[in-house]
């Protein structure tokens, strides 16, 4: 009874943060938050995970510079979590996302062949489900459930005021779920750029790291291609999201081969896109094995 008292007082409060942010509306509530996690962020152990992470990515950059990039990913990460509240009007037709590669989406609406979408927590990622579901395609959009089910509830009540209904809970039972998906012609759509120890080991920013197989045994399984989807923020709370060139899972007959080369595609793309724009991706995580940190060298 403690427990469920606490999870609805919680969910109470965050009720009222998404109805104050739906209140603000867009703009206003992505300043807010930005505002807020720019200025909370440095102020929490976490950000302890944020600039080692920024150390190992990019060693030779200035210190100053890494702060820098530091406190406008936790501003970033500020504004996607309030944008959460508002996705109804963060859709294609609010004229607030430009679009590229949908000739591709439509290619593959129309060609009833089911893809593994790939990208990872870039920007606010959110926005790539709401073209997904705007294109048409039949997809199911894995999530990781929030701990408390009255507040995970709310969490898929806002995604489906979007249109995204068709979310398959991770693990054994949503494995399931996607692979019955796959068999009924559906795409899957997963983020593959976070820790998973029993993954097989791949590149990330020359690191190891261990990364989830799903997507490249999902692929190589129904003999189709992972499609990786990109996100960029713009000015103005706008998006800029991209549909890329498809990545081929060869099958070679080295079953296992076959999905580490894969793994480590989907790795080099999310290293390309973070590359590109730093400060997009969620550097909160912590994605490199315990002893990448260890080997950090004391900071000057």
């Amino acid at each position: 009874m403690g427990q469920d008292l606490v999870w609805r007082l919680e969910a109470a409060g965050f009720a009222g943060f998404i109805g104050l942010m739906r209140l603000l509306g867009v703009e206003r509530a992505s300043h807010v938050g930005g505002w807020l996690l720019r200025r909370l962020g440095p102020k929490v152990g976490t950000h302890k995970t944020v600039t080692r992470n920024l150390r190992i990515a990019f060693p030779d950059l200035p210190k100053a510079e890494r702060d820098a990039l530091a406190l406008e990913a936790w501003e970033r990460i500020g504004r996607s979590f309030a944008e959460t509240a508002v996705m109804d009007q963060l859709t294609p037709a609010s004229g607030r996302l430009e679009i590229v590669g949908m000739e591709r989406l439509e290619a593959i609406r129309d060609g009833g062949r089911p893809v593994v979408f790939v990208s990872g927590h870039l920007s606010n990622f959110e926005v790539m489900a709401a073209v997904l579901v705007a294109s048409g395609v039949p997809v199911q959009v894995t999530y990781r459930a929030a701990n408390n089910p009255y507040v995970d509830k709310q969490i898929r009540e806002a995604r489906a005021r979007y249109g995204v209904k068709l979310f398959a809970p991770k693990g054994g039972d949503g494995a399931r779920e996607l692979l019955h998906g796959l068999e009924r012609g559906e795409s899957v759509a997963l983020l593959n750029d976070q820790k998973f120890s029993e993954g097989p080991e791949v590149t990330f920013f020359g690191q190891p790291v261990n990364a989830a197989p799903g997507p490249s045994r999902l692929a190589l399984r129904f003999g189709t291609v992972m499609q990786p989807i990109s996100v960029v923020r713009l000015p103005g709370v706008r998006f800029r999201v991209t549909a890329h060139e498809p990545i081929p899972v060869s099958s070679t007959g080295d079953r296992q081969g076959d999905i580490a080369r894969g793994v480590q595609a989907v790795t080099t793309f999310v290293e390309d896109r973070v590359r590109e724009v730093p400060a997009d991706w969620f550097w909160v995580h912590k994605r490199w094995p315990q002893a990448v940190y260890d080997a950090l060298p004391p900071e000057a």
